[in-house]
């Protein structure tokens, strides 16, 4: 039976993700930028080797070089003598060869020259005058040295297109002599606060009005999963005002998420609104979450529009289970399946918590360690507080197959971003 939005029934989370995911956006376009502003920004092409990583076989120890057959049955009580005929430096190209009972002194890092194919380690050896070393140990072909291209070869496909990139990657990129990359434009997401008691933060307010808390909250998250934001204002409960708003948002941005109506009331119009505005309009209305159960989603000519719950905590679910995978598809960025895991440890409730079966439960929790353990402590309080996800480290999710955790019961706590 439809319920008072004329809706037949509540979807799974895992419905609505798929849904989510199933839709085709119209990716932002590409940017260049220079490698020091790279990292956390979305490939969009793959980058190829064009060189040889290292560029030439080099030592990982400080040492001699030399040719291991020479050392081959060297034992403290039986060592080898080899002659030190050159010494390598660092930044240059040895120009002798290393011929048969002939050693080179070389540092860590140094290009290995001809004729020699591994290194001993300076401990192994014991000096008896500037010209000869006493060795000790035996050494095997390419020990302690890496090859040339044993890292990366010419051609080599590195990251491929939609990769994110790291910390590291912008230290390969270097290495391989990338100055610049091609990236994708970083999604404009449009945010609308609604609601007639809804004013700006700054200044006075009077009784019976609430301060935009969803909209700057919105943002940072934007901000912290690759998006821009822009905040395009408060706008009351109307028709014609709201519709107004949301196709100037559309015409300036990739995605836009509304704050409240979106549940059960009279001025509930964001569902009409949205499907008003074009096609496919509303995909969902309604998941079987807590908090978020009124959360929309909706398709406007490519565009993904959410319409999140007004409360501030509600708002924090809805857009880490539903936005976040929206915002990282319209990024460019491919699916990786470390990403759903990263930012997340294992410890136990500190408390029994029950739980309606059919419904996905979301609890705010602060980590503590004791004798040694890591506990999740349930941060517990109404839908509309605020001061529960200031104290909370994370969340936990209870199943809709559960009815509960019991106390000891090891948890998924999602540590939130900094």
């Amino acid at each position: 039976m439809p319920d008072m939005l004329g809706r037949v029934g509540l979807i799974s989370v895992a419905a609505a993700k798929e849904l989510i995911n199933s839709v085709h956006y119209a990716v932002t376009g590409v940017d260049t930028v220079r490698l020091e502003n790279s990292v956390g920004r979305v490939l969009a092409s793959d980058i190829k080797s064009n060189e040889d990583l290292p560029a030439f076989s080099r030592s990982t120890m400080d040492g001699y070089a030399l040719r291991s057959s020479d050392t081959f049955g060297a034992t403290e009580s039986v060592p080898a003598y080899l002659n030190v005929k050159h010494e390598v430096f660092m930044g240059k190209m040895p120009d002798f060869k290393v011929n048969t009972g002939e050693s080179a002194k070389i540092p860590t890092g140094g290009m290995l020259p001809d004729g020699a194919d591994s290194v001993l380690m300076l401990e192994h050896t014991q000096k008896l005058n500037d010209d000869m070393i006493e060795v000790v140990r035996a050494v095997a072909p390419k020990d302690n040295t890496v090859s040339r291209g044993e890292d990366v070869k010419t051609g080599e496909l590195i990251f491929k297109k939609g990769h994110q990139l790291r910390p590291q990657d912008a230290g390969v990129l270097a290495a391989l002599g990338i100055s610049k990359v091609t990236v994708f434009k970083l999604p404009k997401v449009a945010i609308i606060s609604t609601g007639d008691e809804i004013v700006p933060p700054e200044g006075n307010i009077n009784p019976g009005q609430v301060r935009d808390i969803n909209a700057y909250t919105l943002a940072a998250l934007v901000k912290v999963n690759g998006g821009e934001s822009l905040i395009m204002g408060i706008y009351r409960d109307d028709f014609d005002t709201m519709s107004e708003a949301l196709s100037k948002s559309l015409n300036s941005s990739d995605m836009v998420l509304l704050t409240g109506g979106s549940s059960v009331g009279t001025m509930d119009l964001t569902p009409k609104i949205i499907n008003s505005l074009g096609l496919p309009g509303v995909i969902f209305h309604g998941v079987a979450i807590k908090p978020g159960k009124p959360t929309i989603f909706g398709v406007v000519n490519e565009k993904p529009v959410f319409g999140l719950p007004g409360h501030p905590s509600a708002v924090m679910v809805a857009f880490d289970v539903f936005v976040k995978g929206a915002l990282r598809k319209l990024s460019g960025l491919t699916e990786d399946s470390v990403s759903e895991y990263a930012g997340r440890i294992r410890a136990h409730i500190a408390k029994n918590i029950s739980s309606m079966p059919g419904r996905e439960d979301h609890i705010w929790v602060k980590v503590e360690t004791r004798d040694g353990k890591l506990w999740a402590i349930p941060i517990l309080g109404k839908s509309g507080l605020i001061n529960t996800m200031v104290k909370a480290d994370g969340f936990i999710v209870i199943g809709a197959d559960k009815r509960g955790i019991s106390e000891g019961d090891f948890v998924d706590v999602r540590l939130f971003q900094r």
